[in-house]
């Protein structure tokens, strides 16, 4: 710069006496007024006056140096800081994407080992039941099973590729937001980091989904924990019911009836126990009605119902409670109070010399006679327990739990006392 200021006027010294005079001798002059010296522009100009002031194309010229300097300096030191500011950010938001990717995989797997393992247990469950009893009739569901599980494991294969292939994804992604760094360092990596997030976080949402869906399909067909049998209602006809035979007394002061029911169908009323002597039919009912489930003592007017607890198709653990003090009553449906009330049949006596069935309903004449077929139940039943008290909840959950079929009534205990299929009903096995 100093060397083009001195040809410029080395050029126009010969045009005038007059120019030479007023550029005879330059002058450098710190901007920052740290530094001043002169230096001489010829060899006369040796002994010049040193306070001499620059002229205004001096001053210009070095205004435009230095600020072009401290912009370069200034523009440097920002690149300097943002590099080693995005990397850091970089690294984070790797080894996020790489921790959350390993705990998508993790539980994946746990989820996966857990339904096969239970898969396994049903299936060894089921073959023990087969050898344990060849004489029972039974319907085989192995091959339903290993469909469902051949199903799941497929299932689970296309996720766990989905899942790889948003990761190579998020990796393709990463390496493209590296070259768009000098462009737009720091918007760029964080959308590109959430795009890779949210799209693991769906996928893993999806697959628990699935998971959740097979193991309820798989398990819809099976008996209750704990349960090796029940009674098989295959239509309903009015020829078709089981009947009880307990060997103590039914004076009833006090009951609690508990059973597991998957119904086919439900009408108005649909039985799934009764209990009635000749004079009064309908000593004790507990008896289904869409969706809901009732239990009645004395006579239908005096019970109570849970509405929206009964659904075709799907086990349902069932217990209705009654005491003559207070005439209290609930209704229980997997271990939970669904509707309770009291004054119902209040300081009534449930009386001995009737007859016990489970899918119809007491007729008025006899045991075996007319019988209604828009009453009879349709579906399976297990699990059918009574007692000549109350229980207490923490009983009643036990039932609904693992203890399905373990726990037996005083007055009926399933598998212990004499229950007789007609018309068709039976005892299977497994699911």
């Amino acid at each position: 710069m100093l060397s083009f200021v001195i040809l410029f006027f080395a050029l126009w010294s010969p045009s005038s006496s007059q120019n030479q005079d007023e550029y005879d001798d330059l002058f450098f002059f710190n901007f920052d007024n740290e530094v001043e010296s002169v230096i001489p522009a010829t060899e006369e100009s040796i002994s010049c006056d040193c306070q001499r002031e620059h002229t205004e194309w001096d001053k210009l010229f070095i205004m435009l140096e230095n600020s072009q300097m401290k912009e370069n300096m200034l523009l440097h030191s920002l690149d300097e800081i943002l590099k080693v500011e995005l990397q850091e950010v970089r690294g984070e938001m790797l080894q996020l994407v790489q921790t959350l990717a390993g705990t998508c995989t993790t539980s994946t797997e746990k989820a996966a080992s857990q339904i096969v393992s239970q898969m396994g247990q049903m299936l060894a469950k089921s073959s023990r039941q087969t050898e344990d009893f060849p004489g029972v009739p039974h319907v085989s569901a192995e091959g339903k099973i290993l469909k469902e599980i051949l199903q799941l494991s497929q299932n689970m294969s296309s996720r766990l590729g989905r899942i790889e292939h948003t990761w190579q994804r998020g990796a393709e992604v990463d390496a493209q937001q590296r070259d768009l760094l000098q462009r737009d360092r720091s918007r760029d990596m964080a959308s590109g980091g959430s795009s890779i997030l949210n799209s693991l976080w769906q996928e893993l949402q999806e697959t628990k989904a699935e998971l959740k869906e097979a193991q309820k399909r798989t398990t819809q067909h099976l008996l209750p924990f704990g349960c090796e049998m029940a009674l098989l209602f295959p239509m309903r006809s009015k020829k078709i019911y089981v009947s009880v035979h307990p060997t103590s007394t039914m004076v009833l002061y006090s009951f609690t009836v508990c059973t597991w029911v998957k119904v086919t169908e439900i009408l108005d009323k649909t039985i799934v126990f009764s209990y009635g002597t000749k004079i009064n039919p309908q000593e004790i009912q507990l008896y289904l009605s869409n969706d809901s489930a009732v239990l009645a003592v004395s006579n239908d007017n005096n019970k109570v119902m849970a509405q929206h607890v009964v659904s075709s198709g799907r086990w349902i653990h069932l217990c209705g409670v009654w005491s003559t003090v207070n005439g209290s009553i609930s209704l229980w449906a997997n271990g939970k109070v669904v509707a309770a009330s009291t004054e119902i049949a209040e300081n009534h006596i449930v009386p001995d010399g009737g007859i016990l069935k489970i899918g119809q309903e007491k007729n008025r004449c006899c045991d075996g006679g007319s019988l209604d077929e828009s009453l009879a139940f349709s579906g399976k039943i297990t699990g059918f327990n009574i007692w000549n008290r109350v229980l207490s909840g923490k009983e009643i959950t036990r039932q609904a739990g693992e203890e399905a079929c373990n726990i037996r009534g005083n007055l009926v205990g399933w598998g212990v006392t004499e229950l007789l299929p007609h018309g068709g009903a039976q005892y299977v096995l497994g699911p």
